[in-house]
């Protein structure tokens, strides 16, 4: 009997140690989500999406490329089959400045009032104030990577969605001047962290009045820089706890844990807050570098960040989770 009981003991030791192996990094196998069949994320599309926006030249808020634009990204997702409506109002900027902002918001079964929210930023940064060279820092930037990925990753997934239809109610918002906040190069930056997020800001003071309700957010920002990483960023967790969780769990499954490591980042102002403030549980997806000049990568605020820098494997990452995460949700 002690030999029956010994064998059946190494045994038991031997397949547990086996499963750890396989699923190094992971969550165990008791965690694992159930995979609803679901398309294949496009990257080759986001792409497309992504030198289409950066053809209009830097979209800064208030400018002529960025009309432009806007009117190429409302047509886009109407063409994808989503309902489209347009928030404007009035913000003011670090310097006094007053602008005009344009929120683009992308309705899928606008008449569910059981809906999941994307979002991201489509402005792009008016200077390229952590350029290396002194002499760009007053030069608008093309923002490939800051802007456009994200909103290429909802147009992916809102073309997917007319394919093959879901149940529940999908909005992805296209937020307005994220991007002017306070410039390095200002001689008074006290109170800086106020003047980004000016649209995503409007949006929640219209989305409390009008008493917004969806299941969670999530906040898509430069989700296409070749070496990215996505770390789960501190404000995501403290927030919305859950959501970072199941995204992270579902990335391991797909394979993509190089991508999304179960590592903690900092705590990040971006548009993701003032969602949470709205009363919508939102986390961020957005890049954690160890090395380098800065911990968004070596091209955000730079005029490097164009196209030709823009990793098809990080977008087809955050592309496919989400697009899992969304049928996931039926």
């Amino acid at each position: 009997m002690k030999r029956v009981i010994f064998w059946l003991s190494a045994i038991i030791i031997l397949l547990l140690t086996s499963c750890d192996g396989q699923n190094k990094g992971k969550r165990p196998i008791s965690d694992t989500i159930a995979l609803s069949s679901c398309p294949d994320f496009s990257v080759s599309n986001a792409m497309l999406y992504i030198k289409e926006q950066c053809e209009f030249g830097p979209r800064v808020t208030g400018s002529n490329a960025s009309r432009q634009c806007g009117d190429y990204l409302v047509e886009r997702f109407k063409e994808f089959g989503a309902t489209v409506e347009e928030q404007t109002g009035d913000v003011t900027i670090w310097d006094g400045t007053k602008l005009s902002v344009r929120n683009i918001i992308a309705h899928i079964n606008p008449s569910n009032p059981d809906r999941i929210l994307l979002c991201a930023h489509w402005d792009s940064r008016p200077w390229a104030d952590n350029d290396p060279d002194e002499a760009n820092h007053h030069t608008p930037i093309l923002a490939a990577n800051d802007g456009a990925s994200g909103v290429a990753v909802m147009l992916e997934i809102c073309r997917l969605l007319q394919e093959r239809p879901v149940l529940v109610g999908v909005d992805m918002i296209c937020f307005d001047a994220e991007d002017l906040g306070t410039p390095q190069w200002a001689e008074d930056r006290n109170g800086s962290s106020d003047t980004w997020c000016l649209g995503s800001k409007l949006w929640a003071e219209r989305a409390r009045t009008d008493n917004y309700k969806a299941r969670f957010g999530i906040l898509l920002d430069m989700v296409g820089g070749y070496g990215a990483s996505f770390s789960r960023e501190g404000v995501s967790k403290q927030l919305a706890l859950p959501i970072v969780n199941r995204v992270w769990q579902l990335a391991g499954q797909l394979g993509y844990r190089q991508f999304f490591p179960l590592t903690d980042a900092g705590y990040i102002t971006d548009d993701h807050i003032n969602v949470n403030d709205a009363g919508v549980p939102c986390i961020d997806i957005i890049p954690y570098y160890t090395d380098g000049p800065s911990s968004f990568g070596p091209t955000w605020h730079t005029l490097k960040d164009t196209p030709e820098n823009i990793d098809p494997n990080v977008l087809e990452a955050v592309g496919q989770t989400l697009t899992q995460l969304i049928y996931n949700e039926h």
